[in-house]
């Protein structure tokens, strides 16, 4: 394995997305040469006049879809041996790949997932409502899958390149985190999961994701644990 795809999903983050890329250029990832695909889901803040200064692939939405049909997007672009996911609000930071990566690089993961919620790593304290229903679902999936994750609604989730792009992903919001942990897992993934940072961002701050797609997730993971 010599090259790492790193799909950046992006959706109004005109205020953090040029702190992120530089983040992800000086960030080692355990040597491999990095290949960095920005996703623009139809922003309508500025964001989309940033992409001129960076010497990336960049693709465009013509319409705003949600995070899963950009990251659909940038899966069939992807070539890289191994694909990680990076958002572009900064509430994650790309140094805790690494880890995640070896696993992977070693011949001992096919997928990993950055835990928020297993100690050992700074983490600003989650809104009651966002941890709550992230234990839920972390419960419900483990149930019903037979797994014992801590944080399936993760966005640090690295995959080897040949195991993912063989799951078709259907889902076009937040709902991309249940289907693809149910798909996954499934498919017989040796899946880990190692302890990341968190720092996490309120609604004034940004924050897209509500309440709402948390019933969507619910219904991801039942959904996705009888049909694929």
């Amino acid at each position: 394995m010599n090259k790492i795809t790193i799909l950046v999903p992006v959706y109004n983050e005109v205020s953090t997305l040029e702190t992120i890329v530089k983040k992800l250029e000086e960030t080692d990832f355990c040597g491999l040469e990095k290949e960095i695909i920005l996703i623009d889901d139809y922003s309508t803040d500025g964001t989309r006049d940033l992409y001129q200064k960076f010497p990336y692939k960049v693709l465009y939405h013509d319409y705003n879809q949600g995070k899963g049909a950009a990251l659909r997007t940038g899966f069939k672009e992807a070539t890289g041996d191994i694909i990680v996911i990076q958002d572009a609000d900064l509430e994650y930071d790309p140094v805790d790949y690494a880890p995640l990566i070896k696993l992977i690089l070693d011949g001992k993961a096919d997928v990993c997932y950055g835990t928020r919620l297993a100690g050992g790593k700074p983490s600003r304290s989650f809104m009651f409502t966002h941890w709550l229903g992230n234990k839920f679902l972390s419960l419900t999936t483990n149930i019903l899958y037979g797994s014992t994750l801590t944080d399936m609604e993760t966005c640090y989730k690295a995959f080897r390149a040949d195991f993912i792009k063989g799951i078709e992903i259907k889902s076009n919001r937040f709902d991309f985190e249940p289907e693809i942990t149910a798909k996954v897992l499934k498919r017989g993934a040796r899946l880990y999961e190692l302890p990341v940072s968190y720092y996490g961002r309120e609604f004034s701050e940004g924050k897209k994701i509500t309440w709402v797609d948390g019933f969507h997730a619910l219904w991801a993971l039942v959904k996705f644990r009888f049909t694929d």
